[in-house]
Formats: structure tokens, C-alpha cells, sequence
């Protein structure tokens, strides 16, 4: 007959696997914010090459086909994705407050940001409320459809105490979109052991 499992053995499991979890947040964080320095940097690439030059959407195509060709891995490098890199350069380049924020929520979550609000106010509140809540890019599309950042301003929502509890628990998620598990080269079927192991591999250069 097995012997019964100490509490002081409960309460170490508990405190290991809170580490651990807390260990993977951390190492996605890092790998998001490499990446949207990444894309930071050719946006930034893209608008530098085209000033005084006559660049045009035929040359963002075959930037876009080289890429491809040689990380075939990565799918964040289409021409539409390219364009995107440009604008968010563009937006946020001159903005001292919100050129460092943006690094700490998704690429989908920037994208739909950017194209979804109408100016910089606006897109500050809603790139501080992914990460503060852990907006999965469905829930934040939901918050820009159902005007929070309107309604907060009219005083007609008290929603630091409405937001479930199920939504803000998902900061793991916020960052953990289809970019970021492109740019460590993992399939769309993925166990949690790959995932481990590529974080590792990107992030460990770093420490």
C-alpha cells in the first residue's frame, strides 16, 4: 500500500509548476518582443530604401518571394505582412510613448490595433489593456467593437471591476498567437515540449 502524499510535497508541486508557468510567460515575452523588433526593423528597412527612390508594390512582392523562399518556415513574411511592417514603422516611429509599448503585445494584437483605431490615444488604451488583462486578438477585437475605449471616457463602464476573471488569466495567450510560433519555425501542430525547446533555443543567446 502506497503511502499518502505529505502536504509539504502538494505545496512544493504547486510552487514548481507556478514557476514554471511563470518561466514560460517570461521566455514568450522575450520572443515577442524580438520578433516586433523584427518587424520594427524592416518596416523601418522598407520606408528608408523607398525615400527618393521609385520602389513600388512590385519590389515588396519579391522581397516578400525571397523571404519565403528562404525561411520557408515562417509565414509572417507575405507581401500583405511586408506592407504592414511599413505602416507600423510609419505609425509609431515619431511616438516616444507608444514606440516602446508595442513591444509588449502581439502582432496580431498591433495589427488590429492599428487598423482598427482611429488615433493615437485610442491605441494607447487599447495596447495597455492587452497587457494588462492578457487579451487574446478575439477579445480585444470584441472590446474595440463594443466601444470600451468610448464608453470608459464617458464614465459609462466600470470595467476594471466587469472584466471576467477567465479573460484576465490569459496573459500566456496574449502572446502566444500563430507569429510568434511562426518565427520559432514550429508547424501548426505543436506539442508543449517543441514549444519549450524552441523558446529556449531563441532565448538563451539573449541571457
Amino acid at each position: 500500500m502506497s503511502k499518502p502524499i505529505p502536504d509539504e510535497y502538494i505545496n512544493l508541486l504547486m510552487e514548481v509548476k507556478q514557476r514554471i508557468r511563470s518561466a514560460q510567460y517570461e521566455a514568450l515575452k522575450a520572443v515577442n518582443k524580438e520578433l516586433i523588433a523584427l518587424y520594427w526593423d524592416i518596416g523601418k528597412m522598407v520606408v528608408n530604401q523607398q525615400k527618393g527612390a521609385s520602389w513600388g508594390k512590385s519590389v515588396v512582392e519579391q522581397l516578400s518571394k525571397d523571404l519565403k523562399a528562404e525561411f520557408a518556415g515562417i509565414s509572417g513574411f507575405s507581401t500583405a505582412n511586408l506592407w504592414r511592417m511599413r505602416l507600423f514603422y510609419e505609425t509609431y516611429a515619431a511616438n516616444e510613448k507608444l514606440a516602446p509599448l508595442v513591444r509588449e503585445i502581439g502582432w496580431t494584437h498591433n495589427i488590429v490595433i492599428l487598423e482598427k483605431c482611429k488615433d493615437d490615444l485610442e491605441r494607447e488604451f487599447y495596447i495597455r489593456m492587452t497587457r494588462k488583462f492578457g487579451w487574446t486578438k478575439n477579445v480585444l477585437i470584441h472590446q474595440i467593437e463594443n466601444q470600451t475605449y468610448e464608453k470608459t471616457l464617458l464614465n459609462q463602464t466600470n470595467f476594471n471591476q466587469t472584466v471576467p476573471a477567465e479573460i484576465r488569466n490569459q496573459l500566456k495567450l496574449a502572446v502566444k498567437d500563430e507569429y510568434t510560433f511562426d518565427f520559432l519555425e514550429l508547424a501548426d501542430e505543436h506539442s508543449e515540449r517543441q514549444l519549450e525547446q524552441a523558446i529556449l533555443a531563441r532565448v538563451e543567446p539573449f541571457l
